[in-house]
Formats: structure tokens, C-alpha cells, sequence
């Protein structure tokens, strides 16, 4: 982030911020891996937040019945859509905001971020997820707790697939092999970074800084809607990998890792591989259908956000 050129060459303040120590390491890609993990962490925070409210919160705390019905599908999705909004928001301005490894991957190959800081930002958004989870946990451990009881559910057993779905994601009942939930994964990640690589190209009429946060998250509120009853829509594999690994340490077994649901078992390779491959279809389709088009043309870049992306991708030394 640009700093305030007036601010004390000692290195004691930022902007608006004076007195607050500056540390070498916040220069470094571990500053933008801390921005991924805090971004990545208010995305899970929000995100199974919403979940544990509608799957046990409700009903414990006396708000609602104990039946889990469209209203709770419609809130769920709008709540994780908000939990993208201000996830990108926090972590925008250092690191650009990932908070996806699919994206990560994306931007990789089509828009020239530096291979070298993929393992960093894939790691710090599956570390943010996995303390999210727990601090949701945390805070619902008592209501997950009282449903459990009152629907007589054995942790770790089949009829623990809902609470374990506080925290990630399954099949549908109706699937009978793992190509149906692959191929959702597919399509639906690949509109994300397809739509994603639309709100932020420098060719294409892009979202202001200040509004792309609000129009991905009505991105992911759209696929929610259209395409998140196949398999939870993780779209992305920090969210789903980090908070599951947290499950199966807290007793969901097997219905966490690896992930054995009758119908498809061993499914937890499928919300990483199929995200994964479907942002790269994403942005290849983008860029050849659109973005290369627009070249062609001579269309020129919005100059605002060229020198956005200069200040959140450093140039290699």
C-alpha cells in the first residue's frame, strides 16, 4: 500500500496511523499472505457463521423451528455473499484479495502473478479458513451441541452430515458417482473467475476499486442461487479443505476426511480439483473470448486500474 510521504523516515507511523511500527516483513509476500489470511478468515466467518445460524442457532436459541427450509437456503446464500464482499475488502488493497486459491491459480496464468507466491497465498487462505472454523465453532459449539442432542446425532456418523455441513460442503443425495459434483464444481468456478476477471479487467468497463468487492459478492450470491444445491457450491478450495480438516478434528470422522457420504465417498479432493480446473477454464474462456477481443480492437486500459494492479503485484527483482 502507498504510505504517506510525510510520515517520519524513523518508520513509526503509517498514514492516518502515527505511532504504529512498521516491520520489515509487512514489505515482503508474508504481508500479502497475512492480508489473504485475514481476508480468508472473515470470508469463513461470516460465511459458516451464516450456516451455523440457520442449521442449529435458529432452532436452539428459540427463533425458529427445527425444520431447515428455503428461507434458511436463501439467507445462507446472501450471507456468504456478503462474507466475499467485505473478505475482498479487507484484504483488497495489500494482496489483491485472492482469497480462493482457484483464483490464485488463475491469476497465475493468465495475468502474470508471480508463480513463486502461490504456495504462500494458497497456504495462508487454507490457514484462515481452519482458524475461522474453529473460532464458529467456538462461538456455536453449544447450540451445534443442543441440536445434536435434541435430533439424537452421533458425530462422525451419517446423520451428522448437516452439522457437518456448518463447515463444508457434500453431494447432493442424488448423485451416485463423483463426476456430477466434479462437474458442478467445474462450471460453477469457472463463471466466478470468469465474472471475476470481468468486474477487474483493465479492457472491459472495469468495477471501480471501491465496488468490485460488492459485485463479486453478488457473483457468488448468483451461483449460490443457480448452482449451489449439487454440492454446496465451494467454489473454492481454502473454504471448503481448511474448515473440513478443522471438522474431522473435532470428531466428524470420516464424513469429514476423506469425505464418505454413501453415495460418493473419498469426495474431498473434488472441492479443490474441480475448483482448481474450473478457474483455469474460466480465464482462459474469458481471455479469448473477450479480453482478446477487446485487444484486437485496440481497445487501451482504464489507466486507473493499470497502476492498481502495479501496487498489488510486485514486479520480480
Amino acid at each position: 500500500m502507498a504510505q504517506d510521504a510525510s510520515a517520519e523516515s524513523s518508520g513509526r507511523g503509517y498514514r492516518g496511523g502515527e505511532g504504529t511500527r512498521r516491520w520489515a516483513w509487512q514489505r515482503t509476500t508474508w504481508g500479502e499472505a497475512g492480508s489473504e489470511f485475514l481476508g480468508t478468515f472473515v470470508l469463513i466467518m461470516f460465511g459458516d457463521g451464516v450456516v451455523a445460524t440457520c442449521v442449529a442457532g435458529l432452532s436452539q436459541s428459540g427463533r425458529s423451528g427445527l425444520a431447515f427450509g428455503t428461507p434458511d437456503w436463501i439467507l445462507i446464500i446472501w450471507g456468504w455473499g456478503l462474507a466475499v464482499t467485505f473478505g475482498v475488502y479487507v484484504a483488497g488493497g495489500v494482496s489483491g484479495a485472492h482469497i480462493n486459491p482457484a483464483v490464485t491459480f488463475a491469476q497465475a496464468l493468465r495475468r502474470g502473478f508471480p508463480w513463486r507466491k502461490v504456495p504462500a497465498y494458497v497456504v495462508a487462505q487454507i490457514a484462515g479458513a481452519f482458524v475461522a472454523a474453529a473460532l464458529v465453532y467456538f462461538n456455536y459449539r453449544f447450540a451445534i451441541g443442543s441440536f445434536e442432542s435434541a435430533e439424537e446425532i452421533t458425530r462422525g456418523s451419517s446423520d451428522s452430515i448437516g452439522t457437518f455441513s456448518i463447515f463444508a460442503t457434500f453431494p447432493a443425495e442424488y448423485f451416485t458417482s463423483w463426476f456430477g459434483p466434479f462437474m458442478d464444481q467445474v462450471i460453477g468456478t469457472a463463471l466466478l473467475v470468469a465474472c471475476i476477471f470481468a468486474v477487474i479487467d483493465e479492457y472491459n468497463a472495469p468495477a471501480k476499486a471501491n465496488l468490485a468487492p460488492f459485485i463479486i459478492g453478488l457473483v457468488v450470491v448468483a451461483i449460490g442461487i443457480s448452482f449451489g444445491v449439487n454440492a454446496g457450491y465451494a467454489i473454492n478450495p481454502a473454504r471448503d479443505l481448511g474448515p473440513r480438516l478443522f471438522a474431522w478434528a473435532q470428531g466428524w470422522g470420516k464424513i469429514a476426511m476423506p469425505g464418505d457420504y454413501g453415495n460418493v465417498n473419498t469426495y474431498f479432493w473434488i472441492p479443490i480439483v474441480g475448483p482448481l480446473l474450473g478457474g483455469a477454464i474460466g480465464a482462459y474462456v474469458y481471455d479469448i473470448l473477450i479480453r482478446g477481443v477487446l485487444i484486437a480492437r485496440g481497445v487501451k486500459p482504464d489507466p486507473e486500474m493499470v497502476e492498481e494492479a502495479q501496487t498489488t503485484i510486485e514486479e520480480e527483482d
